[in-house]
């Protein structure tokens, strides 16, 4: 999976995304401080243990560098952006069970409006899965000879002797 360069001055504008969604009765909102336990445990939940750490990095920086979504009071996906690294996004997870109503994109261009917030031009997409989505979504481009990229030789929990 390569990284992928998104033009940050040629997004698509939030408020549409955000509005779509909240007519749909989901929330898209950056958490606040009391709710890092929730957010970092359902991500370690639903994901992985190296992603609920990119999340507790992300709570880390004043506000969060990351945004939730929320639907019947229940959270159903997360977005992190300089977490990884500087003017990185990710990672990025959505409920199974709330997949294909557009939270997803909800959560990518929040955040990467959250990255332009911030002053950058470009922002990255570190080990970008789902390519073709990143590209139509928010017009983004393989970078060449990225893989593994940042993650190469990343430590790795070993399974416990029995």
């Amino acid at each position: 999976m390569p990284d992928m360069l998104v033009k940050l001055y040629e997004l698509p504008p939030l408020a549409p995304v955000v509005e779509k969604l909240a007519e749909a009765g989901i929330v898209i909102r950056r958490p606040i401080a009391p709710e890092k336990h929730v957010v970092v445990e359902w991500v370690r939940e639903h994901f992985n243990d190296a992603w609920a750490s990119e999340t507790e990095v992300a709570f880390a920086n004043q506000p969060a560098s990351c945004f939730i979504a929320i639907e019947n009071g229940e959270l159903i996906g997360f977005a992190c952006y300089e977490s990884t690294a500087k003017n990185y996004f990710g990672p990025t997870g959505v409920d199974t069970s709330a997949r294909g109503k557009g939270v997803g994109t909800g959560l990518l261009v929040a955040s990467m409006h959250g990255l332009r917030e911030l002053g950058y031009g470009y922002a990255i997409i570190g080990g970008a899965g789902p390519v073709e989505y990143y590209s139509k979504t928010v017009g983004a481009i393989p970078i060449e000879n990225s893989v593994p990229g940042i993650y190469k030789g990343m430590l790795k929990r070993k399974p416990k002797a029995d």
